[in-house]
């Protein structure tokens, strides 16, 4: 005998993922969609498709993410066709196993559904890329210093959770304790689709453990993403616009971090960005990592201004809030997180700072224009 109360609420779930993935289909225009991976997989089979190497991995890299977009939402409508199918068959026959067995399979379905409406919603041309994040100190000494230490451990066991490798590229020492700055690389998808919501200024209220009078303190720490960017992107860069040093590490920048001057310090005169590599085994190596994240600064740059002179060909007075304060950690006197852009709260505060941070970035991801 089937419990029939079991089979209503699985039911009524079914309902619900089902009405959410074809208001997400619409949402996606997953049958415009379609149409451009026909019209992208005619220009493959084009003879002179290859003539010109740099548009055919452009033409391949949008097939990829649109096949990968409409494969998954094909495949999840699909499991809920089948649960409701199977749900089904044994609310007919009196199959209570069977029945269990979809009811037991709910919630995984249900996380699934969840996280494909999370992805879909990542529209940015890079969003699918690894990401490269900055953190450094404000105002405020050893205490800031600790705070970006704590934002550190925050983002990797995030990386960590998400399943994806985490690098860190640079580490530069607190003077007493905690760090001045540090850049980590975390490779996975949408990595940088989920990470472009940190960015901005971050502030921590607590009791100051460095402070003998026990008084609360405020302290910030800036927070910088950008993509690592694909080798066909192009972004010129003059050798007589930059210098490049070389230095022995010195921080605890990864687990291969070596004791002889093979860390790799580059300035870009024109703009006066520095950005400098030591994790990586070699000075080749650590080049060509400094070099990707000289690229992706100078890129983000360069849309930030297009995006600026938009702005002011429209008339729009609105700030870009790159510098902005865009989230508070308070710990004392009372426990509370909250994003300022989105309103979004937590009071769970070791959890978020355990690196339980997607409710803060999807709640950014519904809010974003």
């Amino acid at each position: 005998m089937v419990d029939t109360t079991d089979s209503t609420e699985a039911r009524q779930m079914l309902t619900r993922l089902r009405d959410k993935m074809l208001v997400l289909k619409e949402h996606l225009d997953l049958d415009g969609k379609r149409e451009q991976i026909e019209i992208l997989e005619r220009q493959t089979l084009s003879p002179d498709f290859w003539n010109d190497q740099g548009e055919a991995k452009k033409v391949q890299r949008q097939l990829g993410q649109l096949q990968d977009l409409v494969g998954v939402w094909e495949k999840n409508f699909g499991e809920i066709e089948d649960a409701e199918m199977l749900l089904d068959m044994a609310k007919e026959e009196g199959d209570e196993e069977t029945c269990q067995e979809v009811v037991s399979g709910l919630d995984d379905l249900n996380n699934r559904v969840d996280l494909v409406e999370l992805e879909c919603m990542f529209s940015g041309e890079h969003d699918t890329n690894n990401a490269i994040l900055t953190i450094h100190a404000g105002a405020g000494g050893t205490e800031a210093q600790d705070w970006v230490s704590i934002l550190t451990r925050m983002y990797l066991r995030w990386g960590e959770l998400k399943g994806f490798s985490t690098d860190i590229l640079d580490l530069l020492p607190g003077d007493e304790a905690g760090t001045k700055s540090v850049t980590i690389l975390l490779k996975g998808k949408y990595a940088y689709g989920y990470l472009r919501s940190e960015v901005g200024i971050h502030r921590l209220v607590r009791i100051s453990p460095f402070d003998a009078s026990g008084r609360r303190h405020t302290s910030f720490a800036s927070v910088m993403v950008m993509p690592e960017l694909d080798d066909d992107v192009d972004v010129e860069i003059n050798d007589k616009d930059i210098r490049i040093d070389t230095y022995r590490a010195s921080g605890a920048g990864g687990q291969h971090v070596n004791k002889t001057d093979s860390a790799i310090r580059i300035t870009h005169f024109p703009t006066g960005i520095v950005v400098q590599c030591q994790n990586e085994r070699s000075q080749h190596r650590n080049k060509d990592m400094a070099m990707k994240m000289l690229v992706a600064q100078l890129y983000e740059r360069e849309q930030e201004e297009k995006l600026k002179s938009q702005e002011n060909l429209q008339g729009d007075k609105k700030e870009i809030a790159w510098g902005s304060q865009i989230r508070s950690y308070v710990l004392q006197p009372y426990r509370l997180i909250k994003d300022h852009r989105t309103n979004t709260e937590e009071g769970n505060v070791d959890a978020v700072l355990d690196g339980r941070l997607d409710p803060f970035i999807k709640a950014y991801l519904l809010w974003q224009p």
